[in-house]
């Protein structure tokens, strides 16, 4: 079977694997720290070079999940206009020009429309909106590793531990 991987980071890192994981088509997730090179974000459009990022390995089926399928779960679930900690990071070019255009299209939502020649803007829906900065960052991944064992899906070990994110109404609210 043909499968592909993408890697998110941002909010806990466990929550992110207890929710990734039931998503249907997704095959596996994995709790690491990533490496990505020529990383930039919406507000700082310098490239970078990041390292030791916690993050998750999402491997999926692209015939049953689409990338921006999961880029909406990500983006429900962590706020790209509130945590600097969020991130998306392909490992393969192909992957880019998708994960580009959902990334431009959420830092540009609420923003004004572009004024035509006849300088009419008609219906604008962010009349009086307060313009938002996006601080998702995207860049190419060098390399993903993988923690130990005894830290992957560490939420289903410890019931006991409390989240800021009530998993099991969450899951019964996403709907594919």
């Amino acid at each position: 079977m043909y499968t592909k991987k993408i890697y998110f980071s941002g909010g806990n890192v466990q929550e992110l694997q207890e929710i990734f994981a039931d998503v249907p088509g997704v095959i596996n997730v994995s709790v690491g720290t990533l490496a990505a090179k020529n990383v930039h974000s919406y507000v700082n459009h310098e490239p970078q070079t990041l390292e030791n990022i916690p993050s998750i390995e999402i491997e999926f089926n692209p015939k049953k999940m689409d990338l921006s399928m999961l880029m909406d779960v990500l983006f429900n679930v962590l706020n790209p206009y509130a945590d600097k900690t969020l991130g998306v990071y392909y490992p393969s070019a192909e992957d880019e020009p998708q994960v580009e255009l959902h990334l431009n299209f959420i830092a540009n939502r609420g923003k004004e429309p572009v004024v035509s020649k006849a300088c009419l803007t008609i219906n604008d829906p962010n009349v009086d909106k307060v313009v938002r900065k996006c601080f998702a960052k995207v860049g190419r991944l060098m390399n993903f590793q993988a923690a130990p064992e005894a830290e992957q899906f560490f939420l289903r070990k410890h019931p006991e531990i409390k989240t800021d994110i009530d998993l099991t109404k969450l899951k019964t609210s996403l709907r594919f």
